[in-house]
């Protein structure tokens, strides 16, 4: 019988090299396009992509401004900027602007004679300030309404990004009274305060502690204090969890991040833990505090000068240790600041400046249509406002 030998393979073919040399190419712009995104990731990023969804239906112009719109100016008004619109609170009206300028709440209130509103990217806070009264809205809706009792008195209210609502109030019998309430707007803790006076205070972001500022005295000084108290206990357990001496500098704003409880005040910027401890601390007594921010993501925007009067100022990035991250000097007068999450924004006579936190020059702009006032946001856009009409800028 004659055996089968094994048939020998076929050769390989060799690659073609224009199918090589194509591979190639392909792998070497792939890297050198990631080693440019990695190298420009705060001017490239994915905030472009949400601006040019997020405004399709907007007319801009080549420079990224939209046209101008007018509302009912007031020097008593406040300004707040919600899901990419406008929310104007005058002493009697509550009105939002939609991005593409138009009027989609129009609420008519009882008059306010201190209206102020607390924002986060999606809800807005309307109280009146030594008044009674306080709004919440989430998009267009009216979410939650409270009205204070005769001889009560607002003194001051915050919402946190999730939801979370503390109201800070003077009642009578108490020298202070701090309401904790949940995302559906039900009452979680009452704090009522006999010894000392409070003065603000905010919910922690998943809503199980509450950071209240304090005044009173303090081995026979008057000075301030940090007081946590858990949201599960008891109203009848009145002792604080945790507290903190923050001296006798007044706090100005606080806000409760992922990092810590920021506490910005005349003269010092604190960053404390959720036991109280401190964590972060700088301080600027030497100068003046012309302007400040808490609104960027994990660090605080600070504007110095060292003088009230003069346009001389520093403008600084603080992280959460108190360690200055970066300065820029300026000489002439900024008209506004404000900041959200990885942007913050500088406005001067006819120009507009969007940086990183490390203050790198994200946008510039040159024509601010007279523009007074500006809102960052956190996507990148900003609103600019003058007297009394608004526009959005969304940068290319």
């Amino acid at each position: 019988m004659e055996l089968l030998e094994p048939k020998s393979p076929p050769p390989k073919k060799r690659p073609n090299l224009f199918v090589r040399f194509l591979a190639f190419l392909t792998t070497l712009v792939l890297i050198a396009g990631a080693v440019f995104l990695v190298a420009n990731r705060d001017k490239y990023n994915l905030d472009g992509l949400r601006r040019w969804i997020g405004y399709l239906g907007v007319e801009r112009s080549d420079n990224g401004q939209a046209e101008s719109f007018s509302y009912e100016g007031g020097s008593t008004n406040s300004f707040a900027s919600v899901d990419g619109g406008l929310l104007v609170c005058s002493p009697s009206n509550i009105r939002l602007y939609s991005p593409s300028e138009e009027l989609v709440l129009d609420q008519t209130v009882s008059t306010m004679e201190h209206p102020v509103i607390d924002a986060s990217e999606h809800r807005a806070l309307v109280y009146d300030a030594g008044g009674q009264d306080l709004f919440v809205f989430s998009g267009t809706e009216e979410v939650f309404t409270l009205s204070l009792e005769e001889g009560e008195s607002l003194l001051s209210a915050r919402i946190n990004e999730n939801g979370y609502l503390a109201v800070t109030a003077q009642t009578s019998g108490y020298k202070g009274t701090v309401t904790v309430y949940d995302t559906a707007f039900t009452r979680k803790l009452r704090i009522n305060l006999s010894s000392r006076f409070v003065s603000d205070a905010v919910v922690s972001p998943n809503g199980d502690a509450v950071a209240l500022v304090t005044l009173g005295l303090d081995s026979s000084t008057f000075g301030s204090q940090l007081e946590l108290y858990r949201t599960s206990r008891s109203e009848e357990d009145v002792a604080p969890d945790y507290t903190a001496q923050v001296g006798n500098d007044v706090v100005l704003d606080m806000s409760w991040k992922s990092d810590g409880i920021w506490l910005v005040g005349e003269g010092t910027l604190s960053v404390y833990s959720s036991k109280a401890e401190r964590t972060g601390f700088y301080d600027y007594t030497g100068g003046y505090l012309k302007n400040f921010s808490l609104d960027a993501a994990d660090c605080a925007v600070l504007l110095l000068g060292k003088y009230r009067a003069g346009s001389d100022a520093t403008l600084y990035t603080i992280n959460a240790k108190g360690e200055v991250l970066a300065q820029r000097s300026y000489s002439e007068q900024i008209l506004s600041l404000s900041a959200a999450d990885n942007y913050l924004s500088v406005l001067t006579a006819g120009h507009l400046d969007i940086f990183t936190r490390n203050l790198e020059t994200y946008r510039s702009l040159d024509t601010t249509q007279g523009a007074r006032r500006v809102f960052q946001r956190a996507d990148g856009s900003a609103l600019l406002i003058n007297a009394d009409s608004a526009h959005l800028y969304v940068p290319n």
